[in-house]
């Protein structure tokens, strides 16, 4: 049967619209047909659990980690491999049987929860089980919002997990709404209610992770990284997981071989137990979208521990390796054992017969901003407020894209007011971080909180500046919210900003794809969600017309 693509998660997909021959990303459509599969299967066992708590059953700990690592699997430039991802469908059907055998009442089960499948059935079955199933498009639009939230959620629950955090009111919470998305009595305020409670748990999420993160490497100070490059062999590390990181330095001591890190690992080195390895030598690159000409001059082995993986070069995919939730046809996967660890020695020995990585820029850039150096820093921001040093923030957190509108971004930044800072996690910041924007008494007007989902720690910031000048309302600080995003780990910040009560959030470069014109309209009318316009009219919007030149 021939596998017809719908797939409109990322901010890229093709026209704003839909990829349906072939993803933007580089995901063929038999993969994508599989990662509908994989979400619908993962519906069905959700339903099963809900089911099970229900009934006053114990979900066990392992099906929690299934659920999300599921999900996780379906993320945006995460998992290439239609194979790898048609095995973790076997391996739900599996435990969904086995756990469908404890429920005593049935009745009401939705269709995702008994579908039992066979191999041979699946792309019939995937055929079936796309966004399209769903015919209304105000349904169908609040259920991706909902889902791809999910995924974001899941992607930051599953980084805790490996760290031995776990939360089971956030593991209960997603397979409760993933349910619900099957739910055909549900109505669109049912969904839009479900959609901000999804954002509630968002925040638990990055709070989990949060936790995971500093109990396991210390919090965030703030750190010069050096951008250069060294004159011995290197592994570069991209993506998100912490504890890849940690396994690999541990490895690499004493063999001669460097690491770097690359796009969202950056701010690895803001954590004090990293800074105790000698070969961590620093961050080479920029954005994950540049990587096909920047893996290319490092020379050696690349890691890819989480999603942003472009289609790899045929030059360097033989030094392409992945673990975890990454995978890529052709490429090394590297798995964990029983108890977690990874044996990194195949990348160490073939790093140590590469040559060293090209240069491609020197310097230093400074991060490591997360909540609790920005509390240290909070009576200079203060007074800083007070005396009219600094008018605004500007909440630029979110993804960086391949999409040339995306220089606004840089535009932007270069043209706010000289008294603004703005405040950044993830790679959106790749866009501002290497500009020369000075300082304000000593606090750098880019104040780098970390990866996407240290976004959390920008919501904290926001929520103590509330406290200090004591506000009633978290609207009425002086900061402006002018978010990129990309794909679903941004989705769910944005649900958790929602959450917290923030409106007036600007998104860009353009509204997703998946938002129905009455759910926009809904999102507008409740939260004044709203795009961008040009660097020079947003300025004036947001600032009254005064500009850096």
């Amino acid at each position: 049967m021939e596998n017809k693509m719908f797939c409109r998660q990322c901010q890229e997909t093709a026209g704003c619209k839909a990829c349906t021959v072939s993803g933007v990303c580089g995901k063929k459509p038999d993969v994508a047909a599989m990662q509908d599969l994989l979400v619908y299967v993962t519906k069905g066992i959700s339903a099963v659990t809900e089911k099970l708590r229900a009934e006053g059953k114990d979900v066990p700990q392992e099906v929690n980690h299934m659920v999300t690592l599921n999900l996780f699997t379906t993320i945006t430039n995460a998992n290439f491999d239609k194979e790898a991802i048609a095995s973790l469908i076997t391996r739900t059907l599996l435990k969904k049987e086995e756990l469908l055998r404890q429920v005593d009442d049935k009745t009401h089960l939705p269709s995702a929860a008994l579908w039992n499948g066979s191999r041979c059935g699946f792309e019939a079955k995937a055929a079936e089980a796309g966004v399209l199933s769903t015919k209304d498009e105000d349904i169908r639009s609040l259920r991706e919002l909902i889902t791809y939230g999910l995924k974001g959620l899941s992607a930051y629950s599953r980084h805790a997990n490996v760290l031995l955090h776990d939360d089971g009111s956030v593991d209960a919470f997603i397979q409760s709404a993933l349910a619900k998305t099957l739910d055909d009595s549900l109505t669109a305020d049912n969904l839009v209610s479900l959609a901000i409670e999804t954002g509630k748990y968002g925040v638990k999420g990055m709070a989990l992770l949060d936790k995971a993160n500093t109990d396991a490497y210390g919090s965030p100070e703030m750190t010069k990284v050096n951008i250069g490059a060294g004159t011995r062999p290197g592994i570069l590390v991209s993506g998100h997981d912490l504890r890849d990181l940690e396994m690999l330095l541990k490895q690499t001591q004493g063999t001669g071989v460097d690491v770097y890190t690359h796009s969202e690992m950056l701010p690895a080195h803001y954590y004090p137990a990293f800074k105790k390895y000698p070969n961590f030598i620093g961050n080479y690159g920029n954005a994950w979208w540049k990587q096909n000409d920047e893996f290319e001059s490092f020379n050696g082995p690349v890691l890819m521990t989480t999603n942003c993986i472009v289609p790899p070069k045929d030059s360097y995919k033989g030094r392409l390796y992945t673990t975890g939730a990454a995978d890529y046809p052709g490429c090394r996967h590297i798995n964990s054992k029983e108890n977690g660890e990874k044996d990194f020695s195949e990348i160490i020995g073939q790093a140590q017969h590469c040559t060293p990585p090209k240069e491609i820029e020197h310097g230093e850039i400074t991060g490591g901003f997360a909540h609790s150096q920005v509390f240290a820093l909070a009576d200079k921001i203060t007074a800083a407020v007070k005396s009219g040093a600094i008018k605004k923030f500007v909440v630029m957190a979110g993804c960086d894209g391949r999409a040339k509108s995306r220089s606004y971004y840089t535009d932007f930044a270069k043209a706010m007011p000289k008294d603004t800072v703005i405040l950044t996690a993830g790679c959106a910041k790749y866009r501002y971080n290497k500009l020369n924007l000075g300082e304000i008494n000593g606090i750098p007007r880019v104040l780098d909180a970390g990866q996407c989902n240290d976004s959390y720690s920008i919501a904290l910031t926001a929520l103590k500046l509330k406290e200090i000048f004591g506000l009633d309302d978290i609207n009425s600080l002086p900061i402006v919210y002018n978010i990129a995003w990309y794909e679903q780990k941004a989705v769910i910040v944005l649900l958790a900003l929602l959450s917290l009560g923030i409106k007036n959030i600007h998104l860009g470069p353009t509204l997703p794809a998946f938002l129905s014109p009455n759910v926009t309209k809904v999102l507008v009318e409740n939260f004044g969600i709203a795009g961008i316009g040009t660097p020079d009219s947003d300025v004036k919007l947001f600032f009254g017309g005064s500009t850096a030149g």
